[in-house]
């Protein structure tokens, strides 16, 4: 699954620089993620980093893009060119 900033976001720049993928970019009013970048960080981290850094909590799961955490290795090795065992 990738992941979604909601319309509360108040464009703190925190989650931005945090993400591993470059999927996070600014959008017409609100940060936005690219589904097809985003790998939740599976594959660079534990957890996704953009929503431990966001003080407001507007980042959830994307309902719209339901991924397996196989897809989502897969997807980390399409992007980065490294494979996880």
């Amino acid at each position: 699954m990738a992941l979604i900033i909601d319309d509360s976001c108040i464009n703190c720049d925190m989650c931005e620089p945090e993400c591993p993928n470059e999927a996070i970019t600014m959008g017409e009013e609100v940060y936005e993620i690219d589904p097809s970048l985003c790998t939740e960080c599976v594959g660079h981290y534990d957890k996704p980093t953009c929503i431990s850094v966001c003080p407001i909590d507007c980042i959830a799961i994307d309902p719209a893009h339901k991924e397996s955490q196989d897809d989502l290795l897969v997807k980390y090795a399409q992007l980065t060119g490294k494979f996880v065992g």
